[in-house]
């Protein structure tokens, strides 16, 4: 946990300051590819991520560690080449993490944020789950595991592997000449977040653009089709809060709503979007038809809200970086207090992005929650 806040302290300042030179070259640019709204709720997404991680809110079912002690057959030293094993090995797990988890509708919950921007730019990269409460999939490390890379090297490149897919999320860069055929490029990764009928469910690789190409869910960004971000059933709404748990919810309510037994457990299962048959008549669903006259969110927007926005942003980073840098310090319970206050702030602020004034209440409950913390 400490670890991890330490990475982390150096990270997101880089991160922000990288967001922020995209956001000064889009505005000298003109091309208004990065809507602070939009910006703002990827931010405040990546900070709910960060804060659910480091105070470790998931359960794993099948460790690596476990695996690597009762199953490995060898042991690999800890070289280069080791390494570089261990890294293609974790990129090929994301592979099929990522592919599952727009395949299947229970997995999708967890993905769907990331998606959730109808734009695409190195903010939209930070847009990541806090709905993910059990990790399943570690077994797909089992080739590691058994030819014996050590636990330490993954957990020092599963960071790096998870960093190293940031830089590729941005509109501003065009095809990059022959790493098209290595590496996954913006151009790759924009048909990946595209709605576009000839996109959907494509280029699921996180670093190495092979697995797509082996697997037959590559396909290249055409000129002809201008791609159009998002997901087929709007979030409309900026809090990433909300926007975390709207497809859960939504398989919540068909489950128990459906007059068909075995519907109820099926939907868990079935591809991403099936719902029972019932649903679809008795509680229809709005879902984006025509891609190409996609009417965007948008709250109303003003100079002054803008600015608040900013200087919340900038108050929960503060906490943020204060949080991370004395974790050990704050302790326990102290630490899921100060969690839960970020939270809460950033619930706020983004409801009230959304002008929903109820959030008014809210900024009054973290004025007294703070208070009350900071005076123990």
């Amino acid at each position: 946990m400490e670890l991890y806040g330490k990475i982390l302290l150096i990270a997101i300042p880089i991160f922000f300051l990288l967001v922020l030179l995209e956001k000064g070259f889009d505005l000298y640019s003109g091309k208004g590819y990065v809507p602070t709204m939009d910006m703002m709720s990827s931010l405040s997404s990546g900070i709910t991520n960060i804060v659910k991680d480091v105070l470790g809110l998931s359960i794993t079912i099948l460790s690596y560690e476990w695996m690597y002690e009762k199953l490995a057959i060898g042991h690999v030293e800890s070289t280069f080449g080791s390494v570089a094993i261990a890294f293609i090995l974790l990129d090929f797990q994301g592979y099929w993490v990522h592919r599952w988890s727009h395949e299947i509708n229970i997995f999708w919950n967890k993905h769907a944020i990331h998606h959730s921007s109808e734009e695409f730019n190195l903010a939209c990269a930070l847009r990541q789950s806090i709905s993910e409460f059990v990790r399943l999939f570690t077994f797909f490390l089992l080739p590691a595991a058994l030819i014996g890379v050590s636990p330490t090297i993954i957990a020092i490149i599963a960071p790096i592997h998870l960093f190293a897919q940031f830089w590729y999320h941005t509109r501003h860069l065009n095809r990059l000449g022959w790493l098209e055929n290595i590496l996954v490029t913006p151009s790759h990764h924009r048909v990946h977040h595209a709605i576009n009928p000839e996109y959907m469910d494509k280029n699921y690789s996180q670093i190495f653009i092979v697995w797509d190409k082996w697997f037959g869910t590559f396909q290249e960004e055409r000129s002809d089709i201008p791609a159009v971000y998002g997901i087929k059933r709007q979030a409309n709404t900026w809090n990433p809060i909300k926007i975390n748990f709207q497809h859960l919810w939504l398989l919540i309510k068909d489950a128990l709503r459906t007059g068909s037994w075995s519907d109820k457990i099926k939907i868990w299962f079935k591809p991403t979007g099936w719902r029972p048959a019932d649903m679809l008549t008795s509680n229809p669903v709005n879902a984006v038809e025509d891609v190409y006259h996609l009417k965007k969110w948008a709250s109303v927007e003003n100079g002054w809200l803008k600015t608040w926005i900013w200087f919340q942003m900038l108050g929960v980073l503060g906490l943020l970086m204060y949080f991370f840098g004395h974790l050990a310090e704050i302790g326990t319970p102290g630490i899921y207090l100060y969690g839960l206050f970020i939270f809460i702030h950033i619930y706020a602020y983004t409801d009230l992005m959304d002008m929903n004034f109820r959030s008014r209440h809210c900024k009054f409950i973290i004025v007294k929650f703070g208070a009350l913390y900071y005076s123990e």
